[in-house]
């Protein structure tokens, strides 16, 4: 029986120990740190999600199932983490006490937050349970603390996503963004895209690498994805890269290196595999019939290109070889959007889900020709002739005698 005690001893320091060092890695060091209670965790409540939305066929109805997932590992962790604490101490407890290890269960249990259902007797079990009450109470404040963390990077990575719908529609696609621009003739922007895009890009491998939960929280509208995002802007940077290299803004190529680094750190955090250095000749999975269709789509809205269909190919290729794997593993690993060159999904789902673009309107000839004459006249009433010439002094009559 003493062996038994001294054992239980050994082995409720070290649970205490592994909870605490969980806890820690988790909240409190700012990177990726793998914690295996926290993996467990994560890959048993998104295995019981995704079974739960691989009954609905609809990628609507799989997303407000699936939106359920990371907060609900966030409790399930806490409650794992109190309960952990409790069974740790508890062995800490019983070697310390004349009673049995139920005994030293409900001291622990009613300890860890100051319920008082049970009392230490001796000073030795007062100090320990000193010791877990606050480190129950410590580890509830870092999971509050923790919170706001995790929804101001979520809320700072919604609003570029956001922002691409007017520019991609949902879910994003990149040669939709090089269409829109091309359309209304707004191609300008696109490096000031690319540079904003580069930022984010940056700030997503620093924040979501440091917090992986927050690679599962879902975007607030179904059919937008963080992914999905990411991929639509990279693929438009390499479009106009291989169509119109002449043209192409400088911010391109950079903005394409960040995100292919982004992606390779996010696959490290969310534990996908993934080729660090892939040869240009590497196959993907995009065909290039699926290419000449996408670049028939942008010459129909006025894009003007360097080369051919068949000469920009390659091209692409070499850029896409670098992060389509990597971006297809996360959109799958993370149920992303069915949206089109993004990989396949995990389910019973339908297939690529095409964005619409909004009907483009022009004025009518005769609007345009009531509008011509306004803009004419105002361009009248503005031009130096029809100013009002300055006054002129005259002097006044000199007196009469």
């Amino acid at each position: 029986m003493l062996v038994l005690r001294a054992m239980s001893l050994v082995g409720g320091i070290l649970f205490t120990a592994g909870t605490l060092g969980s806890v820690i890695r988790t909240v409190i060091i700012p990177r990726a740190v793998p914690s295996r209670i926290s993996s467990v965790l994560e890959a048993v409540t998104q295995w019981v999600a995704v079974r739960i939305a691989d009954t609905r066929r609809a990628y609507v109805d799989r997303d407000r199932r699936l939106a359920y997932a990371a907060p609900a590992f966030l409790v399930v962790r806490l409650a794992a983490w109190i309960g952990l604490l409790v069974v740790g101490f508890a062995f800490l407890l019983w070697p310390l006490m004349s009673g049995s290890f139920g005994d030293a269960l409900t001291l622990s249990a009613s300890s860890i937050f100051p319920l008082g259902l049970a009392t230490a007797r001796t000073a030795i079990q007062t100090a320990v349970v000193f010791l877990e009450t606050a480190s129950g109470v410590g580890v509830i404040a870092l999971q509050i603390s923790y919170l706001p963390t995790l929804y101001t990077a979520f809320n700072k990575r919604e609003t570029l996503v956001t922002l691409l719908a007017s520019r991609a529609s949902s879910p994003p696609w990149g040669p939709e963004i090089l269409s829109r621009h091309a359309l209304i003739d707004n191609l300008d922007s696109l490096g000031p895209l690319y540079s904003a895009w580069e930022e984010w890009a940056a700030d997503l491998a620093e924040s979501h690498t440091s917090y992986p939960p927050l690679l599962f929280f879902r975007s607030p509208d179904p059919l937008r994805s963080w992914v999905l995002a990411l991929l639509a802007v990279m693929d438009a940077a390499a479009l106009q890269l291989a169509l119109a290299p002449l043209s192409a803004p400088p911010a391109a190529r950079p903005f394409l290196r960040m995100g292919t680094v982004c992606l390779r750190a996010l696959c490290r955090a969310a534990r996908v595999p993934a080729t660090e250095d892939p040869s240009p000749e590497d196959p993907i999975q995009l065909t290039q019939s699926e290419f000449g269709d996408a670049v028939e789509r942008i010459a129909k809205a006025g894009w003007e290109m360097d080369r051919t269909p068949a000469e920009a190919w390659p091209h692409f290729h070499g850029w896409r070889v670098n992060y389509e794997a990597m971006a297809y593993a996360l959109a799958r690993r993370v149920d992303a959007p069915p949206g089109p060159w993004s990989g396949p999904r995990r389910g019973r789902l339908q297939s690529s889900i095409v964005p619409v673009r909004p009907p483009h309107r022009v004025p009518s000839a005769e609007t345009q020709e009531v509008l011509a004459l306004t803009r004419a006249r105002r361009s009248r009433r503005q031009s130096p002739a029809h100013a009002h010439p300055d006054p002129v002094e005259v002097a006044p009559d000199p007196p009469s005698d």
